[in-house]
């Protein structure tokens, strides 16, 4: 990893400064980094909003969430030290007269520092903006260095693999491929992280990880909450585009690579794309074989009555928009041949877990086959979140005169050892202001994994589901995800 300390004064640009993702993720994870001594000695932070605003008033918002989302506490001193790095700077998106104006700031703070600075621009805006933005920029020329400029795209990058192509093909003509980084802030949870470390790190579970040794591999991604004022945005995407696309399937990549040479981005990028290109495209016909979607209706989330997805504000009442999917996919290559990789993610769950299960194989022949006692498989389990954690699940005997089995747990607790753990988002903007593209995405990464969903996305949306909605809220899913993994003798786990 490169040294933070060695970071050259950089201004970073926020563009959608005023919006929820910059108050309750960008914000508190400057605000942390800069106390944990991690920005650059010389930065600046510039943030740009439509409307008219003074620093003032602006900086007392930004305090004021900070106070609400920030990991550390918001003391007197910090803040002090902290707000004077902050600027706001009222920006029209499609003016070039602004852009010009935002040059000449820019231009004003390398002045400061004695150097040409490095510029990080955020798009924390809707992605029919990038387009907008991207050709400013460059008919501006406001990131004209490729050594020093980057710029940091959120999700959704593209609605389907044909968008995805456009998209990095416009910003190909403004940015090196090096100086874009799409953000997927599940790469920078510390157990996902862990994985590399893991698997990588150690000789007793490497040889193991294959299909001579593991049976199945589930990735579950549930939610307690409902789609709440973000309505209007996911009526146009749906669970397979808004997680599946994307978090599971850059999870499932994580999981799945081979080994690689070095930890260099380019080297552990291209082991993920292979993993993406190896996995088995799902044919149209075979897409309700493989691919279960469902919609919440009414029901009960801890003890708490609510409503359904088309009761919610801005849901069409007729609406096939599924709030959960779940897939099967299968990866031909020699690793992991046969294997099956369940994932599923979904919305009014029965509560918020994320994690990741490794079923290992049963012993072709065991000393307790005669026996009656049952012997539970041997899984590791990575949780994401909300708990933190790594659990190996062994048979031994329990204590006492007679030789009894009990399945028992092993347990590496993330919290147990910093219970002030950093955010995702700290690690991921760290990364990016060093320049480090290990957790994100690739173009050709981002265009694979359109590729693997292109058949369910085209058959979900050509075709009215007419059993919406198909399970309650408070409740693990429709019935059919659980067929989905019976059919070869498994059970969510």
């Amino acid at each position: 990893m490169n040294d933070h300390k060695k970071l050259q004064p950089t201004t970073i640009i926020i563009f959608g400064a005023t919006g929820d993702l910059a108050k309750r993720k960008l914000f508190p994870a400057f605000y942390n980094l800069y106390i944990d001594g991690r920005m650059p000695k010389g930065f600046n932070i510039v943030a740009l909003g439509r409307s008219e605003n003074t620093d003032e008033s602006f900086k007392s918002y930004i305090k004021e969430n900070l106070e609400n989302f920030s990991r550390k506490k918001v003391t007197s001193q910090d803040w002090a030290g902290f707000q004077a790095h902050i600027t706001y700077f009222q920006h029209q998106l499609d003016q070039e007269s602004s852009y010009q104006s935002l040059q000449q700031k820019l231009n004003s703070l390398d002045e400061i520092y004695g150097i040409r600075g490095n510029r990080l621009f955020y798009l924390s805006i809707g992605p029919n903006f990038v387009a907008t933005i991207s050709n400013h920029i460059k008919s501006s020329s406001l990131a004209s260095d490729p050594e020093k400029d980057r710029i940091i795209i959120e999700k959704p990058f593209g609605h389907d693999k044909q968008s995805a192509i456009e998209l990095n093909s416009l910003l190909a003509e403004t940015f090196e491929e090096e100086q874009i980084y799409r953000i997927d802030h599940y790469l920078g949870k510390e157990t996902v992280q862990n994985i590399l470390a893991f698997r990588f790190g150690n000789s007793i579970f490497e040889p193991l990880w294959d299909y001579k040794h593991i049976e199945s591999i589930q990735i579950t991604v549930a939610e307690e909450v409902g789609v709440e004022t973000r309505g209007s945005f996911y009526e146009q995407t749906g669970a397979l585009r808004d997680m599946i696309q994307n978090h599971l399937l850059q999870i499932l990549c994580m999981v799945a690579m081979e080994p690689p040479v070095s930890l260099e981005a380019g080297e552990i990028r291209d082991r993920k794309v292979d993993v993406l290109k190896s996995i088995r495209r799902i044919t149209p016909d075979k897409v309700d074989h493989y691919a279960v979607r469902g919609q919440y209706g009414k029901g009960t989330v801890n003890g708490v009555e609510v409503k359904g997805y088309r009761q919610e504000d801005g849901i069409a009442p007729n609406s096939n928009t599924e709030t959960f999917a779940a897939v099967k996919f299968y990866l031909d290559n020699e690793r992991w041949q046969g294997v099956p990789f369940y994932v599923r993610t979904g919305k009014k769950m029965k509560e918020k877990h994320s994690y990741i299960t490794i079923q290992f194989k049963p012993l072709p022949h065991s000393t307790f086959s005669d026996s009656e006692q049952h012997l539970s498989a041997n899984r590791l389990i990575i949780n994401i979140q909300p708990l933190m954690d790594i659990r190996l699940q062994f048979m031994t005997k329990k204590p006492g005169l007679s030789l009894v089995l009990k399945p028992v747990e092993m347990i590496f607790d993330n919290f147990a050892c910093q219970e002030d753990t950093p955010e995702a988002y700290e690690t991921l903007l760290l990364d990016a202001l060093m320049g480090d593209l290990t957790l994100f995405m690739r173009s050709d990464q981002v265009e694979e994994a359109w590729d693997v969903v292109k058949t369910i996305q085209e058959a979900w949306e050509n075709s009215k589901d007419v059993f919406f909605p198909n399970y309650e809220a408070g409740t693990w899913g429709p019935k059919d995800s659980i067929s989905l993994v019976e059919r070869q003798g498994h059970n969510w786990v």
